[in-house]
Parts: C-alpha cells; structure tokens; sequence
C-alpha cells in the first residue's frame, strides 16, 4: 500500500477523465474547427465541457476559455489586463504569497513600467483587508489575489477586492488564482466580484496540459497570442480535444462540496490529532486553513531526508510548491516563520480520494523517521 498526500502538486487521474481522454483519442479525434462530421463530433465534445465548467462556476460558458493550464492562464490574465488598461494607470495590487506563475509574470511587468504593490501577510499568511484598502488607489488598473495558498492552505479575502476598488474609485479589474480552490469550495466569481479566475485540470483529478480562465462578459484583455479564432481570439490554436473532454469529465465528477469538505475537515483534524503526538512537529498553516493542504515542520530535520525516508516507504508529500522545487519557501518566510521552521516543512495535501489508512502510515512514517534520520546524524 502506498500514501499518496501530493495532490496539491497534481491529482491521480479519475476513471471518468480517463474514459473520456480514451474516446476523444480513439473515436472522436476530429479538429472542432472542421465543418464536417468528424469536427462537429469533436466540437460537441468541447461544448460539453465548456457548459460543464461553467456550471461548477455558475457563469456562462461563453465566459470559459480553455488554456494550456494554471501558468498560462495566469500568465494570460495579467498581462492580458495590464496591457489593456494601461491608459488608464500602471498600478497593480498584489500579495507576497502568490504562485509563481503571478510573481514571476508581476517582475516582467515591472521591467515593462507598471508598479506592484505586494500586500504582507500576518503570522497566517493571510492579508490584512485594511492593507488592501489603502493600497488601492484611482489609478490602480489591476488587482490579482489567490483564493487558497497553495503551500499553507490559507484562505484568502477575495471578497474584499471588489469592494477596495469601489470605494477607492479603481477601475481594476479583479483576478483570482483559484487553481487550489476549484473543487473543493463553492465558486461564484460574478458573486465574488471576480472579473477572471484562474482553474486547472489537474488539480481535480483531470489530465494534464489543460486549464481555463473564466473572463467576465464585458472584461477585455489582450491576447498573449495570434492565430486562428478559436477561443474568441483570446487564445488561438486548435484546441487540445483528447485532454479537455478529460477536463471536462473530472469536473463532471466532482461530488458535493460540502460533504467532501466535510469529510476532509475531518481527516485533517485526525492528523493533526496524531501529529501532535509527537515531539518537534509544529502547524504552520492556520487552525482555518483549506483542510485540503497542511503544512508541518519537523524541527530538527530538514525537508529533503524525510521526503526520502518516507517516499522509501512509499508515502508522498512535498516540501512546499512543485513549481518551487529545490528552493526555500517565501511564503513561509514572508509568515515570519523561523528558520529552524522553513528548513523543515512538509506539505500533505489530501484529495476526495485519501484515507484514514494513508494518514496512519504517514504519521508513522515520521515517527520513524524522527528516530532513524536522528539516529545518523
């Protein structure tokens, strides 16, 4: 038996995706942008997956465009909107905890005139909402906050985006990175004030190579490339069928939230309960975190040996984000977490699929592995 606790990394890939990839590969492998039977064949596929998207984020599905994934829709969404707005000012409101895939893009942006503001967290790494108030100002032209972070399960106040640019005169437009929120909370970005969101496949036990940015009716942003009509010009190129009729399958699947939150409130609770039989582990994610991703320390020990003592065993966490590999982590530096702490996370991320048998054989991993790794030294 194996533990796998990586699924904020990715997902296993469930039996509905994987019988939908099978039969876009095998049976309906026509370009949706053909005319003939074939691509009419494929195009229904499309369609469906684009309906059933929407759906989960109660919007149309005119609002839903398939991209490669999280990175490039991210990559798509602010400096899409920048370039947009740019008449209309040059600051962008951010936080210090972001994925990469919005860091990395803000710093290019930066080289090309815009100013980023990125908000600090507290202890939690959560923002403080009267930083994001006084931070936005009339010439503020975008703002992009995560839902949840994806390497302390921290829930962000999207919310309250909206609301700052109303009252500070902004024209902003709102974005969201809710590739770690996706399946597992209930999402409205129209409700929220989200004018886009990012999402991906393989985060819901989809395939890989494929994601969506839903865009508001009415928002416009440039695109980052040119070619054909597909996806209304705002990302040309034949569309990938084989791995959006899997996207559109995991989705499709999702089982009720609720009860699935329930469920792995639950399990987290269970381990964190049995973690905290043990001497040097400490929580780094906050008591309201996403019970989806834990973050832990074990002191004394860095990251990388127990990662390989317990993938020996065939149990699988991370360090921190898979986009990261090899580096610290500046989402538990920016907390204010203690060195001690940053060389030592663990990141056990669960999915619909975890069990209590996983969890067991993870904390009885570290416990023995707090005794073997020690014992070296």
């Amino acid at each position: 038996m194996t533990a796998y606790l990586d699924n904020s990394a990715t997902t296993p890939v469930c039996p509905q995706a994987v019988d939908a990839v099978t039969a876009a590969v095998r049976d309906y492998w026509g370009n949706p942008s053909s005319l003939h039977a074939k691509g009419i064949e494929a195009d229904g596929i499309l369609a469906d997956a684009r309906e059933t998207i929407a759906r989960r984020l109660f919007c149309r599905p005119d609002e839903i465009y398939f991209t490669s994934g999280g990175t490039e829709s991210n990559n798509l969404a602010l400096r899409g909107a920048a370039h947009a707005m740019r008449r209309r000012g040059r600051r962008i409101v951010t936080t210090n905890v972001e994925h990469p895939s919005v860091d990395e893009t803000l710093k290019q942006l930066e080289k090309e005139g815009f100013e980023v503001i990125r908000l600090p967290v507290d202890s939690t790494g959560r923002i403080n909402e009267r930083d994001l108030f006084r931070a936005v100002t009339p010439d503020t032209i975008l703002i992009s906050l995560m839902a949840v972070n994806n390497e302390t399960g921290t829930i962000q106040p999207i919310e309250q985006a909206r609301l700052a640019a109303r009252r500070n005169g902004s024209p902003a437009i709102i974005h969201c990175d809710a590739v770690q929120a996706f399946g597992k909370l209930p999402l409205k970005p129209a409700a929220l004030g989200i004018d886009m969101m990012t999402i991906s496949s393989h985060k819901v036990h989809g395939p890989k190579g494929v994601g969506a940015l839903y865009i508001r009716k009415g928002v416009k942003i440039n695109p980052l490339v040119f070619g054909g009509s597909q996806e209304d010009k705002i990302r040309p190129g034949t569309q990938p069928m084989p791995a959006i009729a899997g996207f559109g399958a995991a989705v499709k699947a999702i089982p009720n939230i609720s009860e699935e939150l329930e469920n792995v409130t639950w399990l987290r609770n269970y381990m964190c309960m049995r973690l905290s039989a043990l001497d040097g582990v400490v929580l780094n994610s906050p008591p309201d975190a996403l019970p989806y991703v834990t973050n832990i320390s074990v002191l004394g020990i860095n990251s990388e040996p127990m990662l390989n003592f317990l993938s020996a065993r065939g149990i699988y966490v991370s360090s921190g984000s898979a986009c990261a590999k090899g580096h610290s982590s500046p989402v538990l530096k920016s907390m204010g977490l203690s060195e001690e702490r940053r060389k030592s996370p663990l990141r056990i991320s669960f999915s619909r699929f975890t069990t209590k048998e996983e969890i067991d054989m993870l904390v009885d991993g570290i416990a023995a592995g707090q005794k073997a790794i020690r014992k070296n030294k």
